[in-house]
């Protein structure tokens, strides 16, 4: 009977040691001052804005499956079908490497063109703990078309208002841009984009740069949980001057539905890749001569 009371005695002693150490852990972390950093998240639901890439990367293992399309009519009258005279579309496939780092690829149709690229978040913003102002993320792509030609004089005995073939090791171009967001508030958000292009057929024509400088500016505004009105605006500080070029803009409205993103858009760019929307847009944004298009685009995301 001693024995069992000496037992009992003993584990009621460790008991209170565990206690009263626990205790003093509490305090001890009661006394720090709690790390409340935390990243900003959702600055752009979607990894683009309207027409153009967003400061947005998934998470690891995410898969996007993406379709985006261009609709317009030609100034003709008779040439007025039911829907929209031409379309240009493009299929694509991003995948997320880690948290920072996706990389896609997509086919499109219009040139027969097969683009690739690669987006690394540099730094995520953050308004608690240690604060970063701004999401920054940087983005480079390229494109290779398989059908391209180009309208202006190559050679002496050119004529400057046809097209003309252009050669295989012209057909490629290049984006690399610098983008940088801020989510102002629960439902606003801005970025803007300094953007290079590097066009290798601009450089066919004569007193022509392939080199292009260029700015862009988007922002969204989140109307309910499941929709947000978003916009899009490229200025080109050197555009070509073999032909009339004007900024790529775009108004619109993405809608999620569950894993689901269905964006919305009028926009007077009909390409679809950086280089070409960003550099060579031919359209004013009006109603008038076919130049206003309707843009329709659906991502569906996987996590894997």
């Amino acid at each position: 009977m001693k024995i069992k009371n000496k037992f009992f005695f003993y584990i009621l002693f460790l008991s209170m040691i565990q206690v009263i150490h626990a205790q003093d852990l509490l305090d001890v972390l009661e006394a720090e001052p709690i790390d409340q950093q935390q990243n900003t998240i959702a600055t752009f639901k979607g990894t683009r804005i309207s027409i153009g890439h967003s400061v947005e990367t998934r998470k690891k293992g995410a898969l996007e499956i993406s379709t985006v399309n261009r609709f317009w009519n030609t100034p003709e009258e008779e040439s007025q079908s039911f829907a929209a005279d031409k379309w240009n579309s493009r299929i694509g496939v991003d995948y997320a490497i880690s948290d920072r780092f996706t990389i896609g690829t997509g086919y499109g149709t219009g040139y027969r063109s097969v683009d690739v690229f690669g987006k690394y978040r540099l730094f995520y913003q953050r308004d608690t703990g240690n604060k970063f102002p701004f999401s920054i993320t940087l983005f480079q792509g390229g494109v290779y078309r398989g059908k391209s030609s180009l309208k202006g004089k190559l050679y002496e005995e050119d004529d400057p208002t046809t097209m003309v073939e252009i050669s295989a090791e012209n057909k490629f171009a290049t984006t690399t841009q610098l983008l940088i967001s801020r989510k102002i508030s629960r439902n606003f958000s801005l970025q803007i984009a300094p953007t290079y292009v590097y066009r290798a057929e601009d450089k066919l024509i004569e007193d022509n740069s392939p080199h292009h400088f260029s700015l862009g500016f988007g922002g969204r505004y989140k109307v309910s949980n499941h929709l947000s009105i978003v916009s899009e605006y490229y200025y080109v500080a050197n555009p070509v001057d073999f032909i009339d070029t004007f900024g790529a803009f775009a108004l619109g409205a993405n809608w999620e539905v569950s894993d689901l993103l269905l964006q919305f858009k009028l926009t007077n760019a009909r390409n679809v890749v950086e280089d070409k929307f960003i550099i060579k847009t031919e359209n004013n944004f009006n109603f008038r001569n076919g130049n206003l298009h309707f843009g329709f685009q659906a991502t569906y995301f996987i996590q894997l």
